[in-house]
């Protein structure tokens, strides 16, 4: 039951039909786990307790860093080399003391996540690598929790919802653990993960309040330099086996298809009008530094996807080759009628 100043303090939200009183006592009952408290779990940790998540978990061991401040606003310039962690929960109790923080500064690993995991509704990964990732949503998968993930590079931001009422986990979108970028070395605009963590937190409370159109089985591509925002869908896909216990895998209907520079080459020397050689990086890396063909940011692929000649090879590419895949998996899952490759940036 909500105390009378837990209704006057949420009265706003409890106007709302889709929550009223119901759905705020859903929230006030709410176990979230929030893995890292950084870009990301900062503005998700934020609107979280304002929104008068019951019980919160923390789970980050990095300290905080001056590079940090202009993204991480949950912070100031006196936080620097304190734990994140716990310094979000001394934080956010004094946002809201109606609520229970807990603290975790330690980094999530195989030996942990699932004593930390099990005493939680619902987990949202705000974390920065990829190893963390597929290790919260494998453990997420065999403890039947659903994930919210989010994640942030340069101008981009990427939202959606894991294992959810029997949707795709991450591994059916990413079957391959395959590291890329960084924030630490490709850079960010400090207001996107406001922006992609406020996304992240409203897919979390219509979970929680059991309303709305969640993004299962969706991923949300945002781009803050263009204000593109596309939304594709993907389903359940065969992935590799997990440490944690698997799930029932169900094949996917077609397969990507990664070609090497040597197999460039030769269809190249043999074909070369054959080719439609497509750059899925931002317009300012394909300026500063590119292989050829023409430059379609990954965010602006599906409204492209009518435009790709079907009597030629697609060739998608980027640095790391994660989205290039992506690209190319747009393409297979719009029913494209053609033959499509994805490549890094040889």
């Amino acid at each position: 039951m909500l105390e009378p100043q837990e209704r006057k303090r949420y009265s706003r939200q409890i106007l709302l039909p889709e929550v009223g009183l119901v759905g705020q006592e859903k929230l006030k009952a709410a176990k979230v786990l929030v893995i890292g408290a950084g870009g990301l779990g900062c503005p998700v940790l934020q609107y979280l307790a304002a929104a008068g998540a019951g019980h919160i978990g923390i789970v980050d061991d990095d300290t905080v860093d001056v590079t940090n401040l202009h993204r991480q606003i949950l912070y100031n310039h006196n936080d620097v080399g304190k734990n994140k962690a716990v310094t979000a929960a001394e934080k956010l109790s004094l946002l809201n003391p109606f609520i229970n923080i807990v603290p975790y500064p330690v980094r999530i690993s195989e030996n942990n996540a699932s004593e930390i995991i099990s005493g939680y509704d619902l987990v949202i990964d705000g974390s920065d690598n990829f190893p963390t990732r597929y290790l919260v949503n494998d453990f997420c998968v065999t403890l039947n929790k659903p994930l919210v993930f989010g994640s942030i590079l340069r101008f981009e931001g990427q939202v959606s919802v894991f294992n959810y009422q029997g949707g795709p986990d991450y591994r059916s979108l990413f079957p391959d653990a395959e590291e890329g970028d960084n924030c630490a070395e490709a850079g960010v605009i400090g207001i996107l993960p406001g922006i992609v963590g406020t996304y992240m937190t409203n897919e979390a409370i219509k979970i929680i309040c059991e309303i709305g159109e969640t993004l299962s089985g969706k991923l949300m591509v945002i781009n803050a330099l263009t204000n593109a925002t596309s939304v594709f869908q993907f389903s359940h896909a065969t992935a590799p086996a997990r440490k944690a216990e698997p799930k029932k895998e169900v094949p996917a209907v077609q397969e990507l298809e990664e070609i090497s520079y040597e197999e460039f080459e030769n269809i190249q020397q043999t074909s070369p009008d054959q080719i439609h050689l497509v750059d899925v990086r931002e317009y300012n890396e394909f300026e500063a530094d590119n292989f050829g063909g023409v430059n379609i940011p990954l965010s602006e692929i599906p409204e492209s996807i009518a435009d790709f000649p079907k009597d030629k090879i697609i060739v998608f590419y980027c640095q790391s080759g994660k989205r290039s895949m992506q690209a190319a998996k747009l393409l297979l899952q719009s029913g494209f009628n053609g033959r499509s490759f994805w490549a890094q940036h040889w």
